[in-house]
């Protein structure tokens, strides 16, 4: 408080003599103008008496101030003086000088201080729906025709796990009568594209707490086939639904892929059980469903099942794989 007060005081100063400095300036600029005026009156006035009215010898009344007796000229006084504005620039550039020098020692502000050292605020973070303490999520992914489907399913039979699709959610969705998703959701599986994640990831929790509520229990196990199929799916379902235990990756090779889904679209009566669909999906899972299989092999989450073999030589091996991560009786 003490510092600012001693700034304010300074400034005045300077603003004070500054404003002298300027009026003693115009005083003198005007006196000088004035003085002026005067000597041009006299000095004219004195030229035609000398000139209009000689003296008896007829030679002109003009003198000689070089004489000793001669009149001295009238003063130059039209010049200005310019001391007073180098001194009025002096001076403020050294009020100026002073001021910064007094801003470098001065001590931070303690408002300021304590505000720039306060912590940003932190951003809401979203509590899941489910704790991972009592609810098991296991993503199973793989290419279109990598038999997830089937695998899923006999572990739903031999460990009571509860196996969602969302590829069935989301076709179940799109033929459900008044679906406000039931055309977008056509359109993304005909293409092959991805349907947004913000319906999937409703739909899937949904599916969780109806299966909950019907087994009347809060702990259960899930096997989410299908999902997530891009980074941000997986970490959005994270965040609002549960966090995943680990990735079953089912491994297959695109020419084998491709002649299941040709040989199921027989009989599957599916959409995109196509040549031109399977194309499209094989480009997108390898495009953004990789990367999200990468992500969590960093993790250490991920197990990579071959299902290249038949469905019961697949099973085996994800048995054993299954035990090897959650223990022999999972």
């Amino acid at each position: 408080m003490a510092s600012r007060q001693a700034f304010r005081s300074l400034a005045a100063s300077i603003t004070t003599t500054s404003t002298t400095l300027r009026a003693a300036a115009s005083r003198r600029c005007a006196s000088t103008l004035q003085n002026t005026s005067r000597s041009s009156t006299s000095t004219r006035q004195w030229t035609t008496s000398s000139t209009f009215f000689p003296n008896k010898q007829g030679r002109s009344n003009k003198r000689s101030y070089s004489t000793p007796g001669g009149s001295p000229p009238p003063r130059d006084t039209n010049k200005i003086s310019f001391w007073p504005f180098v001194a009025l620039i002096a001076l403020t550039s050294g009020g100026y000088m002073l001021l910064v020098n007094r801003r470098k020692d001065m001590p931070p502000n303690p408002t300021s201080a304590s505000a720039a050292a306060a912590p940003a605020p932190s951003s809401t973070t979203t509590t899941p729906a489910f704790s991972p303490a009592d609810v098991t999520v296991i993503f199973v992914l793989g290419g279109p025709g990598a038999g997830k489907g089937t695998q899923c399913a006999r572990l739903v039979r031999d460990y009571g796990f509860t196996h969602l699709s969302a590829g069935d959610l989301l076709r179940a969705e799109q033929d459900r009568p008044g679906s406000q998703y039931g055309q977008l959701i056509r359109d993304c599986i005909k293409n092959g594209a991805i349907v947004p994640m913000e319906v999937t990831v409703a739909l899937l929790e949904n599916a969780m707490r109806d299966t909950l509520a019907a087994a009347k229990t809060k702990t259960g196990r899930f096997l989410i086939d299908g999902f997530p199929r891009k980074m941000d799916q997986a970490f959005k379902f994270e965040e609002v639904v549960c966090p995943a235990k680990m990735v079953l990756f089912y491994d297959c090779p695109e020419q084998e892929m491709e002649k299941r889904l040709l040989e199921r679209g027989k009989t599957s009566g599916r959409e995109d059980d196509n040549a031109e669909s399977i194309r499209k999906r094989f480009r997108t899972f390898v495009e953004t469903s990789m990367p999200v299989v990468d992500h969590y092999e960093r993790e250490g989450k991920v197990v990579k099942v071959d299902s290249t073999p038949g469905p019961d030589k697949v099973y085996e091996e994800t048995r054993n794989q299954l035990r090897r991560v959650l223990g022999d009786k999972f």
